[in-house]
């Protein structure tokens, strides 16, 4: 059933593929030292827009706000314009736009109050393969559209999740056609009161061996603030969301009217960016790493900012 509906929503949204931005004169875009000079990097404790969460950054992670964070995906990454997030968390001693940059997008889902009822049930093996074969039914789909095949090529990190504090985390190894690299989609979800704090990080595969250990911190240091945590919930008030941990995974969708009201969220989960499905989503994810890295060859210089 899960592997029907989600196929069927990776086809409805594959006739809108989305511009880029790297189609902007050239003149017109800062080269890579300039826009990594030109971002305010944030440390310490960082409570994000609208009060929703905390950060709380030990000294080897930095911050950056909305409009920071979207210079970086646009103007460093190469991708197109328009998403919405709440900043961006940084390893503090990697350049963002060099080769081994990368960066946790923090957004937020509010969609209502994720029950954890799913969580110790959850056969996630049956899970991956329903969403594997997703991935491979829509590769037709995906390249009449221009883009290449992608597969999910397994659990980077199997799904864990931690009821005492309502925290989730799981990774996902993708290839797409052609690359000589596997790209690396790591996930973490912070439940709350009303939503999901959303926290998503981009890099290859050979870096899952620092970014495990470093996205484990991650998870440790977000949380909601008072008011807004997972044990604020009243009934009585309160909406529930119409999803569980299961849909989390399988791609942050919501089942609204008997069917999933949201289209396969993106991997950046990005709510106002145009889709193409899971399709898209590949897409999105491969243009996010393939862009970084073409943008870091080409400057070929050291551009670390402490």
């Amino acid at each position: 059933m899960l592997r029907s509906l989600l196929a069927a929503l990776l086809c409805l949204s594959l006739a809108h593929p989305f511009a880029s931005a790297s189609d902007a004169p050239a003149d017109q875009k800062p080269t890579p030292a300039q826009l990594v000079e030109s971002l305010t990097f944030q440390q310490g404790k960082i409570t994000l827009p609208g009060g929703i969460a905390t950060l709380d950054l030990p000294a080897n992670f930095r911050y950056l706000s909305p409009a920071d964070a979207s210079r970086v995906l646009v103007e460093g990454w190469g991708n197109p314009p328009g998403a919405t997030t709440l900043g961006m968390i940084l390893p503090a001693g990697v350049n963002p736009v060099s080769a081994a940059g990368w960066g946790v997008i923090v957004t937020y889902d509010k969609d209502g109050h994720v029950k954890d009822d799913d969580a110790a049930s959850i056969k996630y093996d049956e899970l991956l393969k329903d969403m594997q074969q997703s991935v491979s039914d829509n590769n037709a789909e995906r390249k009449k559209a221009g883009y290449p095949a992608m597969q999910l090529v397994g659990w980077a990190e199997q799904p864990s999740y931690n009821p005492a504090q309502h925290k989730l985390y799981w990774a996902k190894e993708f290839h797409g056609e052609g690359a000589d690299y596997n790209d690396l989609n790591y996930n973490i979800r912070v439940l709350g009161r009303e939503g999901v704090l959303v926290l998503n990080a981009v890099a290859s595969m050979d870096q899952i061996a620092a970014i495990r250990q470093e996205m484990r911190a991650v998870t440790a240091f977000s949380d909601f603030t008072e008011g807004n945590r997972y044990t604020d919930f009243n009934d009585k008030t309160d909406k529930v969301a119409e999803y569980g941990i299961a849909a989390l995974v399988a791609g942050g969708v919501a089942a609204k009217l008997g069917m999933f009201g949201k289209l396969f969220a993106l991997l950046l989960a990005f709510k106002k960016i145009i889709l193409i499905g899971l399709a898209g989503a590949g897409t999105w994810f491969y243009k996010l790493i393939g862009r970084r890295k073409e943008v870091a060859a080409q400057s070929k210089v050291d551009l670390s900012k402490d």
